[in-house]
C-alpha cells in the first residue's frame, strides 16, 4: 500500500516493515532485479589510523557485491546476520568473487567496535550511512519512524545491476540466505 510523497519527494510505503506490534513506514521506491544499483558513498573506519574513509559503489565496479543492510549492529539479530554472511561468503571472498558490505545508520566508530573482524584480520567492511538519509531513500530501506534502515539484502552484479533484492518485513527475522546465495551462484 502506498502513502503520500515525503518532503524529499520520495514515496512512503506502509505495511512492508514491522517489529513486534509496531508498523513502520519505509521511505523510497522498492528496487527490482535488473535495475541499475543506485550509486552510494558511505563511511567506514580505516585501520590502522582509525580515520573515517569513504567507499563508493563505483570503487568495486567489475566485482560482485552483496549489501547486507541492517537496522543496527547493536541488536542481536543484526549481529547474527552479519556474522552469518561473513561465514557463508568466506570462500567466495577468499577467491575475490564477492565483496561483502554490511550497511547501517550506525556511526563508523560503533561499527568498528562491533564489527565481525576475525583474529586473523579477515572480515568485511561495515559501512555507515549516518551522514544522510540518501542511501536509505535510494535503496528504499529508510524506516521513517526510527531513522534506521530496513533489513534487506542486495546482490549487485559486475555491471552494477541488481541480481537479487530482498526486503525483510519482520525486523526481528533474518533474511533468506539461500535465495541470495542462489543468485550469487547464478552470476557469471
Amino acid at each position: 500500500m502506498r502513502r503520500a510523497v515525503s518532503s524529499e519527494d520520495r514515496p512512503e510505503r506502509t505495511g512492508e516493515a514491522f517489529e513486534l506490534g509496531e508498523h513502520l513506514t519505509v521511505v523510497g521506491e522498492r528496487l527490482q532485479v535488473g535495475a541499475a544499483a543506485p550509486p552510494f558513498t558511505l563511511d567506514w573506519l580505516a585501520e590502522p589510523d582509525a580515520a573515517v574513509s569513504q567507499v563508493r559503489l563505483s570503487d568495486t565496479s567489475g566485482s560482485v557485491r552483496l549489501l547486507n543492510v541492517i537496522n543496527s549492529i547493536d541488536t542481536p539479530v543484526c549481529r547474527t546476520e552479519t556474522r552469518t554472511w561473513q561465514q557463508r561468503l568466506a570462500e567466495h571472498a577468499a577467491e575475490g568473487e564477492v565483496q561483502l558490505y554490511t550497511v547501517s545508520m550506525d556511526l563508523p566508530f560503533a561499527l568498528a567496535a562491533r564489527g565481525p573482524q576475525e583474529p586473523d584480520g579477515t572480515g568485511h567492511l561495515l559501512l555507515s550511512a549516518h551522514r544522510s538519509e540518501r542511501f536509505g531513500q535510494d535503496y528504499g530501506v529508510l524506516l521513517k519512524e526510527w531513522r534506521l534502515l530496513q533489513r534487506a539484502v542486495f546482490v549487485i552484479d559486475r555491471h552494477d545491476r541488481l541480481a537479487h533484492v530482498e526486503y525483510v518485513a519482520d525486523q526481528m527475522a533474518e533474511p533468506d540466505y539461500q535465495a541470495a546465495l542462489a543468485a550469487l551462484a547464478a552470476l557469471p
